[in-house]
Order: structure tokens, then C-alpha cells, then sequence
């Protein structure tokens, strides 16, 4: 079971037969992978039956290079991708992956599009990786520890609502209760940055930012930011201040009272 604000060291086993430096081989291949269809020409689908829901050749490109690499190192482990689905899901360690997490961005040519790998194990986010090649970024979160570029990173340990960053991807996304709650964290915050994905969380782990606030995630959004977050000092949950992720509403937060600040004006 975890908690919002991480439960220790309970994957040290699992940690210590995980390399960090096997992220950085996975934002390797993933990135390269990502350059090729970029250079040749970015073909993009819509898979939604209404509205519009992107996939392009470059979220499936990158994640069979992300697949094939992790089945080389690790043939036992799951895979659970965005794109094509699950491998060996009886396993109690999975890896998690979008390819492309802010395809809109990747084909508006804005730089917070992101590839997201979460290392799970018995249902605990034990490691995971925000990779932002457009921002020449990798964050890692490993052991507990987050770094950037090998850099050891800290949130902003911010605890005030009134003083805090916030930042959402699409506020028009919220349904009309949670659009209410949002706008009240809003008002009471000192200002709010739109579009960011997963940049967003990414800014929580290097302090620039201090509180995120989404709804609608699925797995394959949040599996990859829960120990960067957690890693750099930061709480992530739900809006009811649980640690369960599952209902897709995520409050990701600088600081334990900033984090308890936001989810009491969310439920108000």
C-alpha cells in the first residue's frame, strides 16, 4: 500500500536490481526513435470516436523501441503500454509507458511533451522517469532520490496555498464539481500556468512549480510521476487526500500542508 507522501524504502529489493542508469538507456532509444518519425514526417490518427484523441507514428515508434529494450533486460517483468496494451500482467513487477505523454503538444511543436516510464511492483510506484527531450531534461526518481540531468533535485517545500505556483493541463477538462473546486484552489493561489502535461509535475520535482491539479488520468499519465514527485520531497494523491490514483484525480503538491490546503478547498 502507498501513501501519498511514499512509504519508505519498501522496494529497496526491487530498486537494487533496477539500475538507474537503465532510464537513461530507455530515453535513449525512445528519443532516437521519436527523431526518425519526426525527420521523415509525423503521421498522426485520431483514435477517439468523437472528438479528437491523437496518436501518432512516433507514440508507436517509441514505444516498441521502449519495449524491445526492456524485454532484452528484464524478459520477466510486465508491460503495460499506452499503445499496445499488456504483456505478462500475472507478473508483480510491470513497467508502465506513454510513449508520448502530450501528443497535442508534440504536433503543435510545444517542448512539454514528454516520455513517461513508471516501474511498479506489487501495485507500489517504485521508480519512474519524466524524460523531456525537447527540454534536453531527463528526470529520474530512483531509491527515493530525484534527479535531473544527475542533479539531485527538492521542490520548492512551498506551504502556502496563497504564495504557490499552480498549474493544470486543460481546465476545460474538469466536469462542472470539479471545475468549482479547481476555481476555488485558483483564486486562493498566486498564479496558475496552463498546458504544461506532464512539464507540469516535472516543475513540482525541480521547485519551479508548486502545486498540479488533473482529473481524468489514466494509469499510463501518472504511474511515471509518482516517484519523481515523491522523490524530490513532494506529495502526490488524490483529491480526497488519499494516495489512491486510480479515479484519475491527481493533486500533485510541493509540500504536506500545501497538498492538505488544496484538497480541503477542493472538497469544500
Amino acid at each position: 500500500m502507498e501513501c501519498a507522501r511514499g512509504c519508505g524504502n519498501a522496494a529497496d529489493l526491487l530498486i537494487k536490481s533496477v539500475d538507474p542508469a537503465f532510464f537513461l538507456k530507455l530515453s535513449s532509444v525512445a528519443r532516437r526513435a521519436i527523431e526518425a518519425e519526426l525527420t521523415g514526417g509525423l503521421v498522426t490518427e485520431n483514435k477517439a470516436a468523437s472528438g479528437f484523441d491523437p496518436v501518432t507514428t512516433a507514440d508507436r515508434a517509441a514505444e516498441r523501441a521502449l519495449r524491445a529494450l526492456i524485454e532484452q533486460h528484464y524478459p520477466d517483468h510486465g508491460i503495460w503500454g499506452e499503445e499496445y496494451g499488456l504483456t505478462r500482467g500475472a507478473s508483480p513487477i510491470r513497467w508502465s509507458l506513454d510513449p508520448v505523454d502530450g501528443t497535442r503538444a508534440l504536433i503543435c511543436g510545444l517542448p512539454s511533451w514528454a516520455i513517461l516510464v513508471g516501474l511498479i511492483e506489487d501495485g507500489r510506484h517504485v521508480a519512474g522517469m519524466i524524460d523531456l527531450p525537447a527540454l534536453s531534461e531527463t528526470l529520474i526518481g530512483h531509491g527515493g532520490v530525484t534527479t535531473r540531468n544527475g542533479a539531485i533535485m527538492r521542490t520548492s517545500s512551498c506551504a502556502l496555498l496563497s504564495e504557490a505556483r499552480l498549474a493544470t493541463t486543460d481546465a476545460s477538462l474538469f466536469s462542472a464539481s470539479e471545475a468549482a473546486g479547481f476555481e476555488r484552489v485558483r483564486q486562493a493561489a498566486r498564479v496558475t500556468r496552463f498546458g504544461l502535461d506532464a512539464l507540469g509535475y516535472a516543475r513540482i520535482a525541480t521547485g519551479d512549480i508548486d502545486l498540479v491539479i488533473e482529473s481524468g488520468l489514466k494509469p499510463h499519465d501518472y504511474d511515471a510521476l509518482v516517484a519523481v514527485v515523491r522523490g524530490a520531497g513532494g506529495v502526490i494523491g488524490n483529491w480526497s487526500g488519499g494516495a489512491e490514483l486510480g479515479g484519475g484525480d491527481v493533486v500533485a503538491a510541493a509540500s504536506q500542508p500545501l497538498y492538505d490546503e488544496a484538497v480541503a478547498l477542493l472538497a469544500s
